[in-house]
């Protein structure tokens, strides 16, 4: 029987790819605090300036430059083994899809910048070619035609699909999550500050079920006390090398 292991990622493994993580103790909202207000979905929707900031912000993110990292690669190689059954991430930055996981594994709880939806119509868009455009359009609105309106543009307010402060997660991603995580024979959480909820909780429901733990991380957890193997290293090469014995130790 091939083992099955469930994974959670947090900004700790994007750092390592050149992402800033948002509440470590460099984080950018731990340093600059205002900065939150980025993705706040009441002022997004309701305040012209505060959305142009918002997609300028995101624009100049380095999310858009960012390749995947070592530590990515490493996990598109356990799925290619046949035994990562889930990828749930914190992450909206979208590099475990452009490292090479597939989409039925990955779960992201917080959604992806990689694309944007109208908030009217529900248009799908690809936030590339909204940034593309920016400059020409600071606060991107649909154009969809809408034949019931005898082609009139929709109009409607475009956002990234990152969940933002004041949005429900996306539906079914926790359940997902769960049922993932208490089937496997193993859970790894890797880069995870495990603050945020409800992803925070996908440990204690795994822990509760039996499943083994690891936690793969710089600083402590709440949850370091669930866990049977804890690893303070360098995510960038400590997780190829648990990957690559994992593997072995499975032929």
């Amino acid at each position: 029987m091939t083992k099955k292991i469930a994974v959670l990622t947090g900004a700790g493994i994007s750092t390592s790819a050149g992402i800033p993580d948002f509440r470590g103790p460099d984080g950018v909202w731990t340093k600059h605090p205002e900065q939150t207000s980025v993705y706040d979905i009441d002022l997004f929707m309701n305040n012209k300036e505060d959305r142009e900031y918002s997609w300028r912000w995101q624009k100049e993110s380095p999310v858009w430059n960012a390749q995947p990292g070592a530590a990515h690669k490493a996990l598109v190689k356990l799925e290619q083994a046949g035994m990562l059954t889930l990828l749930a991430t914190q992450n909206f930055d979208a590099l475990h899809e452009k490292a090479g996981n597939s989409p039925d594994i990955i779960v992201n709880l917080h959604g992806t910048i990689g694309t944007s939806h109208c908030m009217k119509c529900h248009q799908k868009y690809n936030t590339a070619d909204i940034m593309a455009r920016l400059d020409e359009e600071p606060d991107p609105h649909c154009h969809r035609k809408l034949k019931y309106r005898g082609d009139m543009p929709c109009n409607g307010i475009i956002k990234t699909d990152v969940v933002y402060f004041g949005e429900a997660l996306p539906d079914g991603a926790m359940e997902k999550s769960y049922d993932r995580a208490t089937k496997a024979d193993e859970l790894w959480v890797i880069g995870s500050t495990l603050e945020v909820y409800p992803a925070a909780s996908i440990v204690p429901v795994a822990a509760q079920a039996g499943v083994p733990i690891t936690i793969m991380n710089m600083g402590r957890t709440q949850y370091d006390r669930l866990a049977t193997r804890l690893i303070h290293e360098d995510i960038a090469t400590a997780l190829p090398e648990l990957v690559d014995e994992t593997i072995a130790a499975a032929e």
